[in-house]
């Protein structure tokens, strides 16, 4: 008997009524559609099989906000597509644009509109002329909205819909287990022609949590999706997905309805006739963000969120102890599923994904470190009292001036160190533009904005930074030219695929190590980096290269014998030795 996919409805109808059993699930599945395809529009007869050809080695993104490059003759989003065209044209496929929506607070993630762009940026022939040359990337920032926007607004007046669209609570409830990423009330109290109410705020008073409880905020965002994938998008990215759902007496954090409704986004991606891919962002322990792959039905891709704060440690205790022991025990992603790979992002590096993983006493010497080199600190409010630090605010570069010890001279080294690591690894790689650039921390930015994050958020002026990359001896020419020529060679070699097999390799505790092989078992690429200030032999026979095979390091072109002497690492060298070279 041959067996029939499940129909389009089929699929969103079982949805709805694990997230609305209340409501009538045919009806709803029909507005869900009708949303997300309007009259006339195409969508496929058959789901989208995942694959492995959804991402290649070829694949890798920068991140970066629309103002991170400006003059002042031009608009900011011509400005930085013509640093794009003119810079990193054939290095990266990708390009992350943060929220380039009009907005009150936290850089754009405070959206008062998504259906514009800030004038302040551009407009969407730009984000257009964008998706055109790159494969763009877009923030679905669907936990909240800010508090000056049309949609609250409307709320305070009792306007319906919206009357409807905030999360409410009451201050006598029981909020104890509520899982928290800040350390302000939870709730606020606003006046509305209601009554006195108060809303639900996870991130800051100005961010406003929805209520999906209310299926028309859901199918409202649906037509938003429908929107940008119009424009371009390609990936989504869905902010803060975590805390979607809230029910009083939970950890209102990775609720089943949750999880449902990002399987709902990824029906509807996998029946439309454009390749869109879901991203979570989940900066959560790594358990819990691990989980949203669901059954290969929930996001294409993960942030790989440890890897930021354990490539940290690595480099600043000079052991890779920490960061080979977590990755020895990460699962590969199943086909049609990835990791995205980062060290820096416009946030701080996350240390809730470092729980369970780092010792609270090696916890400790990180924030000094960071403190010593110029950074801060942001903390959360912990069940039961106290407070924990939530994230480290510096820019990765200023982070790697030294380590546990203290500054030294190897920052660029340490730098290139963390970020070839990152390329290495199972997963496509991404890459903060701020890391490219080895931007400083930006202290100005901090005493302007009196956020911690601005830290991690400067804005170049672009005949300034011209100048810097022209100079080749600034370390904007240095870390640019330097990891330009390694995501090129990493782009040629398919046991760099993201799906490639992967395997952590036992070496001194110095070393970290992988086995990639291609998918056609065709070629092999020993990964290995010297997380350490120190000069590291590594003997042949412990990486087990087999004989008769042409073993070169692709990062330096020497070749490297089964039967030779002991290979050699200055401090924070890599060498990915492969038994095959792909030049093109």
């Amino acid at each position: 008997m041959t067996h029939t996919p499940p129909t389009l409805s089929m699929k969103l109808t079982d949805l709805i009524g694990r997230i609305y059993p209340e409501e009538d699930p045919d009806i709803l599945a029909s507005r869900v559609i009708a949303a997300f395809w309007p009259e006339g529009a195409h969508r496929r007869k058959r789901a989208r099989t995942p694959g492995k050809r959804l991402w290649s080695q070829r694949d890798a993104i920068v991140i970066t906000y629309g103002n991170s490059v400006t003059d002042d003759g031009h608009e900011p989003l011509d400005v930085l597509h013509h640093f794009l065209m003119g810079y990193l044209q054939g290095t990266v496929s990708t390009v992350h644009l943060l929220p380039y929506f009009p907005f009150t607070s936290d850089d754009g993630f405070a959206v008062t509109d998504y259906r514009e762009v800030n004038p302040a940026l551009g407009d969407w022939s730009d984000i257009r002329r964008l998706a055109g040359d790159f494969t763009l990337m877009s923030d679905l920032v669907l936990n909240h909205v800010s508090s000056q926007g049309k949609w609250f607004n409307a709320y305070l007046e009792g306007e319906p819909p919206f009357d409807r669209f905030f999360f409410e609570a009451s201050p006598g409830d029981d909020l104890s287990s509520v899982v928290r990423p800040r350390t302000h009330p939870l709730l606020r109290e606003v006046e509305t022609a209601n009554g006195t109410r108060h809303v639900w705020c996870t991130f800051s008073h100005d961010q406003v949590d929805l209520d999906f409880r209310n299926p028309e905020v859901l199918l409202e965002f649906i037509r938003i999706m429908r929107l940008h994938i119009d424009e371009g998008v390609r990936i989504l990215r869905l902010d803060a997905v975590a805390y979607l759902w809230k029910q009083i007496g939970t950890s209102c954090i990775h609720l089943p309805q949750t999880h449902a409704i990002v399987q709902l986004f990824r029906v509807l991606c996998d029946f439309a006739v454009e390749p869109v891919l879901l991203l979570t962002e989940t900066n959560v322990p790594n358990v819990e963000n691990l989980t949203y792959f669901g059954n290969r039905n929930e996001a294409h891709a993960v942030y790989n969120f440890s890897l930021p704060p354990l490539i940290l440690h690595a480099l600043h205790s000079g052991t890779a102890e920490h960061l080979h022991r977590w990755q020895v025990s990460m699962p590969p992603a199943q086909l049609g599923c990835t990791y995205l790979n980062f060290s820096a992002s416009h946030d701080g590096i996350g240390m809730r994904p470092a729980e369970g993983i780092l010792p609270q006493e090696d916890i400790d010497r990180l924030v000094a470190a960071v403190q010593a080199f110029g950074g801060r600190v942001s903390m959360r409010s912990l069940n039961g009292g106290g407070e924990a630090p939530y994230e480290l605010n510096i820019t990765f570069f200023d982070a790697m001036k030294g380590t546990f010890a203290g500054e030294d001279n190897w920052q660029i080294e340490r730098f290139l160190c963390s970020q070839t690591i990152v390329m290495a690894l199972e997963g496509i790689p991404a890459f903060y533009i701020h890391s490219l650039l080895a931007t400083p921390n930006d202290h100005e930015g901090v005493e302007r904005t009196g956020l911690n994050r601005a830290i991690n958020r400067h804005r170049w002026d672009y005949q300034r930074l011209c100048a810097l990359l022209s100079a080749p001896d600034s370390a904007q020419a240095r870390v640019l030219n330097s990891m330009k020529d390694r995501i090129g060679i990493r782009a040629r070699q398919p046991a760099f695929h993201p799906n490639a097999t992967q395997f952590t390799l036992h070496l001194d505790h110095r070393i970290f190590g992988i086995w990639r092989q291609s998918i056609d078992r065709d070629q092999s690429i020993f990964a290995l980096h010297n997380v350490s200030g120190d000069t590291v032999a590594v003997s042949p026979l412990s990486i087990n290269l087999i004989g008769g095979e042409d073993w070169v390091d692709l990062l330096t072109g020497e070749h490297v014998g089964p039967s030779g002497g002991d290979i050699s690492f200055a401090p924070y060298q890599c060498r990915w030795i492969a038994n095959r070279f792909v030049r093109k």
